[in-house]
């Protein structure tokens, strides 16, 4: 699966963009199978959906190009600060044919009292579609950066 396709910096690679996107998408989905209790299964799901989600991120990645990129990035920052939550967004770049969409979450207050959301976020990519899930913050100058948490 791919990853927390959000708020890309427009300035990294594709392979870049993609292999840190999926590491951070493996990342989740192996917390999520492994469970949540701290275990050696946990480390090791965590550990093993890291590495399959960046290199799955990274050949996927390739296949964005800088308007991909901005478009999903727009959209994104659009999603995060003005949709209901639950609400799709779409982004299209008819040049590559590329898609994706992020519907984001109920907004809360983290530990730092950051303004956060969580979201799911789409890419499709010569037909084949994959699906994240992640969480961002809003920035003090209200950008949304993709939070660790």
């Amino acid at each position: 699966m791919i990853v927390a396709f959000s708020l890309l910096l427009t300035s990294c690679t594709k392979e870049e963009t993609g292999t840190l996107l999926g590491a951070i998408g493996g990342a989740v989905i192996g917390d999520a199978i492994g469970g949540r209790n701290g275990s050696t299964g946990q480390v090791i799901a965590v550990a093993a959906g890291t590495l399959a989600g960046a290199y799955i991120g990274r050949e996927i990645g390739k296949s964005l190009d800088r308007a991909d990129r901005l478009a999903m990035q727009e959209k994104t920052q659009y999603s995060l600060e003005k949709s209901k939550s639950g609400d799709t967004t779409k982004w299209y770049n008819p040049d590559s044919g590329n898609s994706g969409t992020i519907t984001p979450q109920p907004a809360y207050t983290n530990k730092t009292d950051e303004y956060c959301r969580e979201y799911q976020q789409t890419v499709t990519v010569g037909g084949k579609t994959e699906t994240a899930y992640g969480t961002a913050c809003r920035q003090e100058d209200g950008t949304w950066k993709i939070s660790n948490q």
